[in-house]
């Protein structure tokens, strides 16, 4: 990999460290790319200092964590790709209605302003931040038991349960907040310039057996960008979940996305001047 080679930024959802992206940055590399996986505002290097560090990342909201991945932006000589899973696909995809970003691919990513359906799987994921309001201003933890049906219910219990252990951390109650009440609040963080026509390339990337983000939420995202004329694309796994990028699965999902952004052209031109 040379220093010549294209900025991809992997950005990772909720629960989950952003070490979990390391395979993806390996094989992206091999590719040609130069990949970085900066963590959340607040979450340190290592998983065990971030389950001992919950003060650090509580309280950060959608803004915060757009601010702190375009602060990397603005250090590049050229917009990234951008790489997000979960809220790290939602992150991506406002990016890139910014003009921040060459492209993004949004892998199972969370519920934007204007999207409608907020199906039974999806509330009961979130019953562990919104059973108390004060988990706005925490972070939040989930049980072995809770990562099983929010990420691992399309694995067996024990890849799940390893899984949990592996990458699982504290995340911010913020987030979820903001985005419950996205479609009644005027000027939302969740919003995303969806009718962008000077965008780059969007690949929405959905697990079909996914109890976090189902089927759904993505396929009404989807519609939300019928207003652009600017590419995007919709990938299903059928029998995925919501760990598809870090279950034993993973190379399958990165494969095809390597395969998307071979196929479509995207802006190299030089980084944008962000406006912190």
């Amino acid at each position: 990999m040379s220093d010549t080679a294209y900025p991809v930024m992997f950005i990772h959802g909720l629960w989950l460290h952003p070490s979990s992206w390391r395979p993806w940055m390996d094989m992206f590399a091999r590719a040609g790319y130069r990949p970085i996986a900066p963590g959340w505002p607040g979450v340190p290097a290592t998983v065990d200092e971030a389950r001992n560090s919950s003060d650090a990342i509580a309280d950060k909201g959608i803004d915060d964590v757009v601010a702190h991945y375009a602060r990397f932006v603005a250090g590049m000589e050229r917009k990234p790709i951008l790489i997000g899973h979960s809220f790290g696909g939602m992150i991506a995809e406002k990016m890139l209605g910014e003009n921040m970003a060459a492209a993004a691919v949004a892998i199972d990513a969370a519920q934007i302003k204007g999207v409608l359906p907020v199906p039974l799987s999806s509330l009961r994921v979130t019953l562990p931040v919104f059973r108390n309001p004060a988990n706005r201003h925490r972070a939040v933890s989930l049980t072995k038991e809770q990562f099983r049906y929010a990420f691992g219910n399309a694995l067996s219990e024990q890849e799940s349960d390893e899984l949990w252990l592996r990458w699982s951390i504290p995340a911010p109650g913020r987030p979820l907040f903001e985005a419950a009440t996205a479609n009644v609040s005027r000027h939302s963080p969740d919003a995303v310039d969806t009718g962008n026509q000077e965008r780059g390339p969007l690949l929405l990337v959905m697990g079909g057996r996914d109890h976090t983000v189902p089927e759904a939420i993505t396929k009404s995202t989807l519609k939300q960008y019928r207003h652009s004329s600017a590419v995007t694309d919709l990938v299903e796994f059928p029998d995925r979940g919501h760990t598809l990028t870090i279950d034993s699965g993973w190379q399958e999902v990165a494969e095809a996305c390597l395969t998307w952004l071979d196929k479509h052209p995207w802006e190299t031109g030089p980084a944008p001047t962000v406006h912190l």
